[in-house]
């Protein structure tokens, strides 16, 4: 493996610096009223799935809930669980600042289950600028659906399903400069976002309580998410309102959509280990089946909540022949992120180091913010990235790698439409820092903008 040291100095000062401003935070300001203060319970306390923590609800994000893994407390939000400092859930098995709370959505208990319904439609407008942009109306969506049930007094079962809509955007899914990864008809996508597939996650995860407060726990299916990154992008507050994926994806969070996953970890109050087996491949041009499921990459993944407001990790994967692009090169991927949230702020850090087997090591920085005020809410992402995917065979610039940077801004207003319905309109615009080289390719000053109009079900 070949990571540059500026890499893994960046992810040092990141974990340390972050975790040293949230403990200036946390002992300066006063703690979040526990959930149950902050909104009375809709429906009995034995058996309370049915309650939103409207005081630390995530208003737009698939954070999946104060679901607290270290002490058996899934998507309830009854004193004294949501209350204490634990974390929630991201997507898959990562785990997210515990201030984020629960994931909005309609919450509600049927035969002994906890259950929980999210979804949205986003019709989004993008106008990607200069000679490689394009311009391109376009609808992407989510649907979920989790259930939690105990089993026993020391055991908890979860089950999640996840669909999308975005294959009906297009094989080539829709323009964003800079991005790459995956194909449409054989050719790499350049300069575009891959459409999801039809099925996103069908999951299971079983925890059972060892210790107070510390759980082992197993988690996996056909279509899941293996220990490796940070929580995907369109689950995280910082992300919320933003309608661009980052062109740092497939660096951090490629992997959120994978066939074949199984996970066995242990999570306690303040920290996670884990460790994943999964199908190294990303998907294929087929965007509405299950692929066959293969275990042939691993990961291992650490997690620490050292606030209430704070959720730092670091994994490592070796994946296996990843890119179709690529088919005879495996990949090591590390990652190193730091997510915070406190009142109205959720900010998200983070770097990665591709290192191609053999080939070289790319490396990746994000960061990303969402500030609320009531109704309104703006948000912001600058990254940075090495690619080498820019340029086909044949071209000079093949192979080349360049570092480019992109910074982006924008506006959300938020309007309810009826309890638990929410219509969001606002829009964003991109400026981008590029090697003179790309200047015939890209223009000297490429511009971009979005619009869109983001319709949720289960926020308020």
């Amino acid at each position: 493996m070949r990571f540059s040291a500026r890499g893994g100095a960046f992810a040092v000062l990141l974990l340390s610096s972050t975790a040293a401003l949230a403990q200036h935070a946390e002992h300066g300001a006063p703690p979040a009223p526990p959930a149950a203060e902050t909104q009375p319970p809709a429906a009995p306390a034995e058996h309370d799935h049915g309650a939103i923590d409207q005081g630390t609800m995530d208003h737009g994000s698939m954070n999946h809930g104060a679901m607290d893994h270290g002490s058996m407390n899934h998507g309830s939000s009854t004193e004294g669980h949501a209350g204490e400092e634990d974390s929630a859930a991201g997507s898959g098995t990562s785990r997210l600042p515990e201030a984020e709370g629960m994931m909005p959505g309609l919450h509600f208990s049927a035969g002994g289950w906890g259950l929980m319904a999210h979804g949205y439609l986003w019709p989004i407008y993008s106008d990607q600028g200069g000679p490689r942009g394009d311009e391109q109306a376009f609808v992407t969506s989510m649907a979920m659906l989790e259930g939690d049930r105990q089993l026993g007094t020391k055991t908890n079962l979860q089950l999640r399903a996840m669909l999308s809509l975005d294959p009906l955007i297009g094989d080539r899914g829709y323009p964003n400069l800079f991005a790459t990864g995956e194909t449409a008809g054989g050719a790499p996508l350049v300069d575009r976002q891959h459409p999801h597939d039809f099925f996103m996650e069908l999951s299971a995860r079983v925890d059972r309580e060892v210790a107070p407060g510390t759980n082992l726990f197993l988690y996996g299916g056909p279509v899941a998410e293996p220990a490796l990154g940070p929580s995907a992008f369109m689950h995280r507050a910082s992300a919320r309102n933003n309608p661009e994926a980052p062109i740092t994806h497939h660096w951090f969070d490629s992997t959120h959509i994978t066939f074949g996953v199984l996970t066995a970890g242990v999570a306690a109050r303040r920290w996670q280990l884990e460790a994943s087996a999964f199908r190294g491949r990303e998907p294929d041009e087929d965007r509405w089946d299950i692929e066959t499921p293969k275990l042939d990459s691993w990961s291992v993944r650490g997690t620490l909540n050292p606030t209430r407001s704070t959720a730092l990790q670091v994994s490592y994967g070796k994946l296996r022949a990843p890119e179709r692009l690529h088919p005879d090169e495996d990949e090591g991927r590390l990652t190193a992120s730091a997510h915070y949230f406190r009142g109205d702020l959720a900010v998200t850090a983070a770097y990665s180091a591709k290192n191609r087997l053999p080939g070289p090591t790319l490396d990746a920085f994000l960061v990303e913010a969402n500030y609320d005020l009531g109704r309104h809410s703006l948000f912001g992402r600058g990254e940075v990235i090495d690619n080498d995917e820019l340029f086909g065979e044949g071209d000079p610039l093949h192979d080349r790698v360049f570092r480019m940077g992109k910074l982006s801004a924008g506006y959300a207003y938020h309007v309810p439409l009826a309890r638990s319905v929410q219509l969001s309109l606002g829009g964003s615009a991109s400026v981008y820092a590029k090697p003179a080289a790309l200047d015939a390719t890209y223009g000297e000053n490429p511009r971009s903008f979005t619009l869109f109009a983001k319709l949720a079900l289960g926020e308020e």
